[in-house]
């Protein structure tokens, strides 16, 4: 029912009469995505609203209002930041330099040539070392990278998909050197190579031996580290390149759902690894849409893990996610307005219900952040938590007439892409169609095009523009001696290991990769004698091959 159907209202009508009478601004009232808005939402908009159905309370199914039954009144989120740059060393003491400051939880970035499987002296690693994120070639720099940094007391994220079991090794190695058994490690690999097709693009392998390896951890992670997070299934990269929020939304459950059917197919119980999927979503610039969209997120999770995948466990049916502040939002124009944007993006996190949160720094559109800019990024979460009140209450807009009605929107809308994705034969299928990529480029362009006629202000950089702008900030700026170095540590390593114990754990390794077992205890083996991620890469590779997308024109 829409505001057109309602009966006979006299206030209705009085407020509609009065309201023809007033002009609008000559700007398109739609969401940042597109999506159509009503000027006021009602009961009436509600109309077959169930609340213990759509609603319910905190901590009980379907969990659309927190995963927590006392939320934020029991604990904060968990402040997270990202960061990772140069070599190990550095990026230790930045780590350093965030727990001093009350983070509460480590997220490691890492660098191009480590992101693709590649030593620091490979020659597609040349200018590339320590750029974006730190370069971890062995255990011996993963062991630098945590040193002084009790594994057992710090949870730790790692941004990795493609070779996401030999990190995930050699932090599992790195504990064990601290005296810190797995059992008692706590974090999250991200392991989500689906959005890699999709978005990212930082694939190596075909998607049937990503998912092997994929399903590899689900069973490691369920015997041996059963506290860890096996995959963080990330709409972030999507949105960032390009989509709208329901694409979001859509694209990252369903390969959610593909993960739950690989486990499944592997001989899994759903209620043996469910429990320990994560998500990781981004929060844009407009606000409400964002909220619906992660109160949508958890119902949507629930009622398919529950009705359709048959999970008992009531662990498995609760979307527990992180959230990062949309860095394709902001501007190198006038870049103290990032302070404004990532303030509000985190507010609509927290108002979401997130579990973690990385809030970004101003600089990050030029640069990797400063200490200054990540101090700046990280008081705007504490600020938040311990000054705006918006913790007292859980989940303090539930009941608005807008926000239920777009949650419910973003829902249908969800349901509307699960039913086109299973109608093309699965998300591999959808992969190898290019459906979602094409689906990402046409939203990026419709996006682009508001902005370049006009139609969507970015302030700073098609409106309110200051002419006379001289950006002059303090940006974090990358040594070359950093490459020089991380190759002659490399090669150090190298010469003072037992070559002949690396060549047989990767030769263990390559009979493992080309049967059928459980391919983590082989790469943990390898990874212990301090074989380098380039060295096991290439096993793989040899193996398993390459992935090649098919081009669209």
């Amino acid at each position: 029912m829409g505001q057109d159907d309602l009966k006979p209202d006299p206030e209705r009508e009085a407020w509609r009469a009065k309201r023809s009478q007033l002009p609008d601004r000559p700007v398109d009232f739609t969401s940042l995505s597109g999506l159509e808005l009503a000027e006021l939402y009602t009961p009436e908009d509600l109309s077959g609203f169930d609340y213990g159905r759509d609603l319910g309370y905190p901590g009980r199914y379907p969990y659309t209002r927190g995963v927590q039954t006392n939320m934020y009144r029991g604990r904060l989120w968990t402040m997270r930041q990202f960061a990772g740059f140069a070599c190990a060393a550095e990026s230790n003491a930045r780590y350093k330099f965030l727990l001093e400051r009350g983070t509460s939880g480590l997220s490691v970035a890492f660098d191009m040539p480590t992101i693709m499987g590649y030593d620091s002296d490979h020659p597609r690693a040349c200018g590339e070392v320590g750029r974006v994120g730190v370069a971890i070639d062995s255990l011996a720099d993963m062991e630098t990278l945590f040193a002084g940094i009790p594994l057992d007391r710090v949870s730790t994220s790692m941004t990795i998909n493609a070779p996401a079991p030999v990190i995930w090794a050699m932090y599992i190695a790195t504990a064990e050197r601290q005296g810190v058994s797995p059992g008692k490690l706590t974090g999250t690999i991200q392991n989500d190579i689906l959005k890699e097709y999709m978005a990212q693009k930082s694939w190596i392998f075909p998607p049937e031996p990503s998912l092997r390896l994929i399903t590899d951890i689900f069973a490691f992670a369920a015997d041996f580290v059963p506290h860890w997070n096996t995959v963080s299934i990330s709409g972030y990269h999507i949105r960032e390149a390009g989509s709208t929020a329901a694409q979001e939304l859509a694209f990252t459950l369903a390969d959610g759902f593909a993960y739950v059917e690989a486990g499944i197919k592997a001989g899994l119980s759903v209620d043996r690894f469910a429990p320990r999927l994560s998500f990781f979503f981004n929060s844009h610039i407009d606000f409400f849409e964002e909220i619906a969209k992660m109160r949508a997120a958890r119902r949507i999770w629930a009622r398919h893990m529950k009705e359709k995948y048959g999970a008992r466990d009531p662990h498995s049916l609760l979307l527990r996610f992180h959230t990062q502040t949309a860095g394709c939002s902001l501007t190198a124009q006038q870049p103290e307005n990032n302070v404004v944007r990532t303030a509000y993006q985190a507010l609509a996190a927290v108002l979401a219900g997130t579990q973690s949160l990385h809030t970004n720094s101003l600089d990050e559109v030029l640069a990797l952040p400063t200490e200054k800019a990540v101090q700046i990024a990280l008081r705007t979460q504490q600020i938040i938590a311990h000054e705006t009140g918006v913790t007292n209450v859980i989940d303090p807009l539930a009941g608005s007439y807008f926000v239920e009605s777009l949650t419910n929107r973003m829902e249908e809308e969800a349901e509307r892409y699960f039913a086109e994705i299973e109608r093309r034969g699965g998300v591999i299928a959808a992969i190898d169609q290019n459906f979602f990529q094409q689906e990402i480029a046409d939203a990026a362009y419709r996006f682009q095009q508001a902005v370049d006629n006009g139609r969507r202000i970015v302030v700073g950089v098609n409106d309110f523009v200051d002419p006379a702008e001289n950006i002059d900030i303090e940006l974090l700026r990358i040594d070359p001696a950093v490459e020089r170095d991380q190759v002659e540590r490399l090669h150090q390593l190298r010469t003072g290991r037992d070559n002949l114990t690396v060549g047989e754990k990767l030769d263990d390794l390559r009979q493992a990769a080309e049967g059928t077992a459980n391919l983590m205890p082989f790469i943990l083996a390898a990874a212990r004698v301090y074989a380098t991620e380039g060295e096991i890469i290439q096993v793989f590779r040899e193996v398993f091959g390459e992935y090649r997308e098919k081009p669209v024109f």
